[in-house]
């Protein structure tokens, strides 16, 4: 826990574009589709918001990879329709190749799903390849039960409360909204500040510490 925090505060201190600071974290998504049309808001004194019917039709499933730069103002939404090693291997690759390709060093904060290896990236790509965008990371974990830690977890609710407030029938519909948000947050550099300290904790999460300390002459 310490460790991620001390993260977020000297990267808020000086954010380096050389070693970014991006938190990753995915979203699954549930597509409904509307059995019967809406029926659209009408104004005055008289009128009524929009009604919608609340029978809908499962359309499946799809999965969103939320890559934050907190301090930079940038982050990035995958849409894919699975949450797999392959998938999330990919996303690796977007950030050391496209994302940030001049970066020395990529400080990745993710939670510890399975998926979430460098190890996913032999599954895709040649050896010397997935060994040359491994080498880019230095991972950085969340500790079990504290995926609260993770600040995608943040711009994840905003993009909830922005695309994800209606019923999404499709992933096209769904790419639509995305992109969209994240182009005009991404317009506004936006970032995240986050306040919660290593000390912040040591006070207000004491219980998570060791009671018995041993004294160092």
């Amino acid at each position: 826990m310490e460790d991620v925090l001390d993260l977020y505060a000297a990267d808020a201190a000086a954010p380096d574009p050389l070693h970014p600071l991006v938190c990753l974290d995915e979203k699954p998504v549930v597509l409904h589709a509307a059995t019967r049309p809406s029926q659209p808001a009408v104004p005055g004194p008289q009128g009524h918001p929009e009604r919608r019917d609340y029978e809908y039709v499962r359309q499946g499933t799809a999965d969103l990879f939320v890559l934050v730069a907190p301090h930079l103002g940038w982050r990035h939404v995958a849409v894919t329709d699975r949450r797999t090693r392959r998938d999330y291997a990919e996303q690796l690759r977007y950030l050391a190749e496209d994302a940030f390709p001049t970066a020395e060093r990529i400080r990745l904060v993710q939670d510890n799903l399975n998926t979430h290896t460098l190890a996913a990236l032999y599954d895709v790509f040649p050896p010397e390849r997935a060994r040359a965008i491994a080498a880019r990371f230095e991972v950085h974990y969340t500790p079990k039960h504290g995926s609260w830690l993770d600040i995608a977890e943040i711009e994840i609710s905003i993009f909830e409360r922005g695309c994800l407030a209606r019923s999404v029938p499709d992933t096209t519909v769904l790419t639509q909204r995305i992109q969209a948000l994240e182009a005009e947050r991404n317009r506004h550099r936006c970032c995240i500040h986050w306040q919660f300290t290593s000390q912040d904790a040591r006070t207000k999460l004491a219980h998570l510490y060791p009671t018995e300390q041993i004294s160092v002459d």
